[in-house]
């Protein structure tokens, strides 16, 4: 294959493209359906135009009926006036007349048999050109319907794709938050345990110093809890027959009121 061949054939191909992009179904069918009824109506103008020619050729024949039958008159009136001449020349002319009718008779004729033809053509051209209009309207709303379904599948398309990147909106959204949220919990915990001084109000070195007690104590407690052992600071118990000083003081209290007691007996 040449260039100029290849070339020729690119063109053509891309030509065809645009044409077929640019084609909409429904004007190339309407357009057909106005060429048909052009055919149409050039067949009937037909049909019209031979009746009109037969019923002059017919109105021709019924004049040399008349002259046939005039000249049929005359040759009697010859005869009857001893004018055979006369009459043989009537008679001539009516035998010219009668093949001039016969001549017009077949024309009719054939002039009926093409009526008839192209009645029969105008009848099956109409039967054509309503049954191309109905299927034309038909893929017409095909068309259309399916354009419509082209056009929402698009919309909905866009939407999914809209709804897609809003999805990932709301995603980075959530993990924003929760990365607050941690954050917060965060700055909350140290707070608690001093390591961030809280900024809704000052605090003295009183105050951050019983605070550290506070939380060493709570962490001795816990270590305490979990070896088994009773926390620290608190009341351990004394071995069995030893009493604890309070005990005792309890005990001499109760012996010195026994006293006074008998005394005053």
């Amino acid at each position: 294959m040449g260039m100029f061949s290849r070339m020729s054939t690119i063109v053509k191909s891309k030509m065809n493209r645009m044409l077929d992009s640019a084609e909409d179904p429904r004007e190339t069918l309407d357009y057909s359906y106005e060429k048909q009824l052009e055919m149409l109506q050039g067949v009937k103008r037909g049909v019209v135009e031979m009746v009109t020619a037969k019923r002059r050729i017919q109105q021709q024949a019924a004049k040399v009926k008349e002259n046939i039958t005039r000249l049929e008159r005359q040759a009697r009136q010859a005869l009857d006036a001893d004018r055979e001449d006369l009459a043989r020349l009537a008679l001539q002319r009516k035998q010219n007349a009668v093949i001039e009718l016969q001549g017009l008779d077949e024309q009719i004729e054939g002039m009926e048999e093409e009526q008839q033809k192209l009645t029969l053509a105008e009848q099956r051209l109409q039967a054509k050109v309503d049954a191309f209009r109905n299927k034309k309207e038909i893929i017409k709303a095909q068309y259309s319907a399916a354009q419509a379904q082209v056009r929402i599948g698009a919309a909905l398309g866009g939407i999914s794709e809209e709804m897609g990147d809003v999805s990932l909106a709301v995603q980075r959204a959530e993990n924003k938050t929760d990365q607050m949220r941690a954050k917060a919990g965060a700055i909350d915990e140290l707070v608690a345990t001093g390591v961030l001084d809280d900024i809704t109000g000052p605090r003295d070195d009183l105050e951050r110093e019983l605070a550290q007690i506070s939380s060493s104590h709570s962490v001795e407690a816990e270590l305490a809890a979990l070896k088994g052992e009773p926390p620290p600071g608190a009341p351990q118990a004394l071995p069995p027959g030893q009493s604890s000083v309070e005990d005792e003081l309890s005990a001499l209290r109760a012996q010195g009121q026994a006293g006074q007691s008998e005394s005053g007996s």
